[in-house]
Formats: structure tokens, sequence, C-alpha cells
């Protein structure tokens, strides 16, 4: 079933700014946008100020108007709740409901998202507006999503004003309940930090040193519930006035500040704004981890991916744009990890305001001027073709453990080294794509049970009950493999004792003794059992002692060298791996390869730039073959495959041009080890 109920189609559409342009260029809009094949578009974002130019008094007339002109023209409304950017009225009428920094600078106005997410006047007027608006447009037939306030957290994810110290200590007094148990979880025996009164706790402002640990998670966990409030506040309203229909916040991938598994409890539908870097060696992997993600969020719903750019962004220091083709592989990557709708920010091309050199669909030089606007409507062309992927599911085999508590701990401060999360997370990724894996990101507490094997580049944190979940997991059948540095800490980052990682000791058949962590350029050696040479591993060595594993690597340098660097234990009816340093590529394939093949799940190593997913449809399975290679063309032989989803005959082999897509059904119990894939040279 299709997440938007009304819109029986893949959705495709933009960001629309009308209160940007005059009347005259709204009627020329709609026209473009049916040429384009538009049908729907988000409507409201940043409009509060028009709205409701002064307290209390709201002015719809020029709503109504573009709403009913997108209706008359078919094209369906993501109406907005427009509270993203409060007006420059509520910051005058209220300057405590600016935001203040770590360092207690009270943020100005003229930006955006320029709130306190604590300050009630701020919350009032939020819930003034959005029911007026849900009143107004509840009914109207355009209306077929709520689009709730646009990217929280994207540029103010903590505020550490007094109302949000004193938001902090409500929240900490629901969470412990008693100082007693505060001060266990906090370790505040060290440095003299024991509170006596609720009123002492701050937050973690700028302080002569390290803050508490535990305080600083504390916060993250509470910044993110607090903005999750103005959300539910939104949403509240709205499910009053409009039960029938669905709502949605544009999430931001991998956005550190707001623990998105627990955000997308409250969303009907995910959605998905995603910026990979044209420029970056691999824009596919960057947007396939997103789409993933996303996907994965409400475990297996298909989801909207709300923003993307047709070219260019603005706001990097080099703003690549998105060569032709780029921007429609992209597109189906989305549509074959999960996305029912296609959409872009924005419409039009701003003439002025700090997002003017961003691209659109309708660029400057106007669009018959444009290969953008043609790229853009070629593809609207081609998305009527792709109807029969509403209802395709993507079937996973591999999960890869993800938490934001986890992450936050890992990034905080004191700690053995800086160990950034996500290139482990990226490296890992892209080593499971390049084995042809399909990969859902998982939080280690919930239901694994759906998966043959769980790979974990870093769970730095591992709560009682997710350290439980796993070892269960790994008692009843399951296959892990696990980076290094991971079941350190409990929920309240306090170090578990006798060996690390005392988490997961007994299922890893390993205990710790010592990190070792390595300068940035320092490299040491790992050898393979049975392989001549060994690999220069990076980042992180180990002293590692065995309690029943066996040892698959080992290091070979410094005073933990002929120490286990990688292990396999076999713990109930599962097994585990354990890998004790920062393997490269082709290392890491090594490893990854191996425990798929212990897990029984077939593989195949594939080229760097072939993005390869496996759609279930309710008339059979589709393969999604795209090459994100710009300059070379790939032959792709797929055995028993002899249609396209569009019932052309399929090829043989399957020509993949540069940036090339092609969509091929494939017979039952087909996987990815059973293509041949080659350069148009042979090789």
């Amino acid at each position: 079933m299709a997440p938007v109920p009304n819109v029986p189609h893949v959705i495709y559409g933009a960001d629309y700014n009308p209160e940007q342009w005059p009347p005259e260029v709204w009627r020329e809009d709609v026209a473009l946008m049916q040429e384009a094949g538009v049908n729907l578009v988000s409507l409201g974002i940043f409009s509060w100020a028009l709205l409701e130019c002064a307290p209390g008094e709201f002015d719809f007339a020029w709503l109504d108007e573009v709403m009913d002109l997108l209706h008359a023209g078919g094209i369906g409304v993501n109406l907005a709740t427009a509270t993203a950017s409060p007006p420059p009225w509520l910051a005058t009428r209220y300057p405590d409901s600016r935001p203040v920094t770590v360092d207690g600078v009270r943020l100005e106005i003229g930006g955006r998202q320029a709130y306190c997410p604590s300050h009630q006047g701020f919350r009032d007027h939020v819930a003034a507006l959005v029911r007026a608006v849900a009143q107004r447009y509840g009914t109207h037939p355009a209306v077929q999503l709520w689009h709730v306030n646009n990217e929280y957290g994207c540029h103010v994810d903590q505020c550490y004003c007094e109302l949000c110290a004193g938001k902090f200590r409500e929240w900490l007094r629901a969470k412990y309940s008693t100082l007693d148990a505060l001060n266990a979880a906090w370790g505040t025996a060290f440095w003299s930090q024991h509170y006596g009164e609720w009123t002492q706790i701050q937050p973690p402002r700028r302080a002569p040193t390290y803050a508490n640990p535990t305080q600083q998670l504390d916060w993250r966990r509470f910044s993110s519930d607090n903005i999750l409030e103005l959300y539910a506040l939104e949403t509240g309203i709205l499910r009053d006035l409009t039960p029938d229909i669905p709502v949605t916040t544009n999430f931001l991938g991998f956005l550190p500040g707001l623990d998105y598994f627990t955000w997308a409890k409250h969303e009907d539908v995910a959605s998905l704004d995603a910026y990979p870097d044209p420029h970056g060696a691999f824009p596919h992997l960057e947007a396939g981890m997103q789409f993933d993600l996303t996907r994965s969020l409400r475990r297996g719903q298909r989801w909207i991916l709300m923003e993307e750019a047709t070219s260019a962004v603005n706001w990097r220091a080099v703003n690549g744009p998105k060569p032709p083709g780029l921007a429609r592989l992209l597109n189906h990557q989305a549509l074959a990890h999960g996305a029912n709708g296609i959409m872009y920010f924005q419409w039009r091309a701003s003439r002025a305001g700090a997002e003017k050199y961003h691209s659109a669909l309708v660029q400057h030089p106007g669009p018959q001027r444009s290969r953008v606007w043609r790229e853009v409507v070629a593809f609207g062309e081609e998305l009527r073709t792709l109807t029969p992927l509403l209802q395709a599911s993507v079937p996973t085999r591999v999960g890869l453990v993800f938490d934001w508590n986890s992450w936050w701990a890992l990034e905080l401060d004191s700690k053995p080294a800086r160990l950034p999360l996500m290139p482990l997370v990226q490296a890992w990724y892209a080593a499971l794509r390049r084995l042809g894996q399909t990969v859902d990101f998982v939080h280690p507490a919930s239901d694994l049970s759906g998966y043959d094997l769980l790979v974990m580049p870093n769970s730095y944190l591992l709560s009682g009950a997710a350290a439980a979940n796993v070892r269960s997991y790994v008692q009843g059948g399951g296959h892990v493999v696990t980076g290094f540095f991971s079941g350190i800490v409990d929920e309240h980052e306090h170090v578990g004792l006798g060996g690390y990682p005392a988490a997961l000791r007994d299922v890893l058949g390993v205990w710790v003794e010592e990190w070792v962590p390595l300068r940035p350029a320092e490299t040491t050696p790992v050898r393979f059992a049975g392989q001549d040479a060994p690999v220069p591993a990076t980042t992180w060595a180990e002293v590692v002692h065995l309690d029943g594993a066996e040892v698959l690597a080992t290091f070979e340098d410094g005073y933990y060298g002929g120490g286990p660097a990688i292990t396999r234990h076999a713990a109930g009816s599962g097994q585990t791996t354990y890998v004790a340093t920062h393997l490269p590529e082709d290392a890491l394939l090594h490893v990854l390869r191996g425990t798929l093949t212990d897990a029984g799940i077939p593989h195949a190593t594939l080229p760097a730039f072939l993005d390869v997913t496996l759609s279930e449809t309710p008339d059979g399975a589709v393969l999604h073959l795209l090459n994100a290679d710009p300059t070379q063309s790939l032959h792709v032989t797929v055995p028993g495959a002899t249609v396209m989803l569009d019932g052309s005959p399929v090829g043989t082999p399957v020509v993949l041009e540069p940036y090339g897509v092609r969509l091929v059904r494939v017979p039952a119990g087909f996987t990815v080890a059973d293509l041949d894939i080659r350069t148009p040279d042979g090789t």
C-alpha cells in the first residue's frame, strides 16, 4: 500500500514557494508542473511570517488561491504547518525565545530555526498556527499529507538557556526519580560532583575541563526528546482535527542530534532530505546509506525522498553540480531502496535569499534553456512506468547495528582517542554493498530475529537490555561480526569490569586487556592465517586474550605482536567474529565474505560503482542494476531473466552505460551470486 493513500502512483514533486513570486507566475508554474509530471508539492514550509503577519492576525488569501490553482491542475499538496522558522515579530515579542549556544550566546534572527524548543510563548504560537492551518485546509481536496515543521535539529539541536535547564531537570526527575539514583548513574563521586538539590543541576555548558560524561549523554537524550515534544504538539493537533491525513517530518539521514529510531515511531510515513556530494568519490554509497536507514526506521515501510537537489547545492565550500545522468541514477537508487516518492528542493530557483544558488527544477535561465529541466521532464515520464514498485518490499538478511545513544557516547570527550563513528559505519556499509548485500540499520535492542547476520562496526555503548538481546540472538543461532571498542559501557556510560568488552565477552570468546590507539598516519601489520603478506591496519590495535575463540589473523608489530587481531567463536547455536583493528577495504571484504559464507548468505564481489538491489513485487522479483561509474560501461549477464520491468526483452548481456540503470525481472530463487559482471573488454 502506498504510504499516502490518495496518491496511487509514484510521487513526484518539489518544495514549492509561491510566496517568493508574483501571482502571474503561479499559473505558469502549474502548467510547467503538469509538463514535468509533478503530482505533489510541499507547500508553505517557510510561510509563517506571511500567514500570520502579526500575533493572531492570519491572512490565508494568497494560500487559498495557490491551493485552488494546484488542485485544479491535478496537483496534490503536502501542506506544511509553517512552523519551521518563526517570524521576526515573535522574537521581538519574546527575546528569550531565541536559542542559546553552549558558550551562552543567544542567537539572533535573520536565518531560520531561531527558536528555543522549551519556550512556552513560542509553543503557544506554534499550536495556534497549526490549529488555524488545519481548520482551514483539513478538508481541502488537494491536501494529501501534512509536512510538520522542517528538518528539526538541522541548525539548532541543543539550546542551553535557563528554560531548557529547567526542562532538563524535569526530564531528569522523570528518568531517575531521586537524586540518589541520579548521583549513582552520573558517578558524581568523581571530582566532587555530588548533587544535593535538583536546582544545582545545569546543562553541560562550557566548563573549565571535561563535563561529566553521563551528564553530557543525558543532555543529548533530553535535547532529542525536547524537540520531539514540539513535533508531538503539532501532530497531536493535526491528528485530532484531520485523523485521515497522514503526517511526516523530513529527516536528515545520519543527523547527530536526533534519535530517529525514537522519532520514527511517531510518523505515519518516514521522509528524507538527502544531498550526497557529487564531488565525492562514491555519491551512490553516501545516498544509499541514508536511503537504507530511512527504510529501516519504520521496519521496511516504503518512504518518501522529500528533498534532493536537481544539480548543485549552495552550502558546501565547492558546490559541484550533478553531471547529466547522476540525478536519475540516484532517484532510481532511492526507489530500489524503498522510496515511494521523489521530490526536490525546490521547484523554482529563488532570485533572492540564502538559497538563491541552490539548484531547482526551474533554473534561473528558464525551463527551455536548461538541461536540468529536460532531465526532470524525462524522469517524470519514466516514473509513470514504475508504478509496480509501489507495492515492492526490499528483502534483507543483514542488519547493521546502529544506535544514536552509542554514537553520542562514543564521541564524548576524554576517550582513549578521538574515534568518529561515521567513517567506520561507512567503511563497513560500503564493504557489504560491494558484496551484494542489502542492509537494514537496526537498533541493538530491537527484534533481531529476521536477520542471518548482524554487523556492528562499533557499538561502544550497549545497554543491559541491548547486550542481552545481542547475546540471545547469537546463542539462538545468529551470526555477529563486531568491530573494536564495542560493548565497553552500559547505558550510564559506566565501564564494564573484568576485561573488555564486558557486555559481549562470553559470546566473543575473548577478553581485551589494553587498547593501543594508533597515530593518524600510523599503520600496524596484520597477517591472516594462510596469507603470505600482512595488511596495513590503521586507527586501533588491542591486546586480546583468547577465551575459547580461534584466531583468524594476528598483529605482527609492537608489544602486542603475535596476539590475536581477528577471532571467531562458536557461542550457543551461533557464531561471532571480532575485529580488533581498522582494516583496509580488501581485508574487510575478506572478513565479511567469510561471515556471509558462514551465515549461509549468497554473495558476490561487485565493482565499486555497481549498485545492486533486489525488490519483491506482487508479480515477482525485480533486480535493480545501477552503474554509478561516470566513465565506464558494465556488461551484466543475469541468468534466467528474459524481460525487463517494462516488458522489453533482456539483452545478453545487459549493457549498463555510465550512469546506466536497468530493472530486470528475475526468476524465483535468484541471488546476487548468479550474476556475471564484466567490463566491455571482457575483464
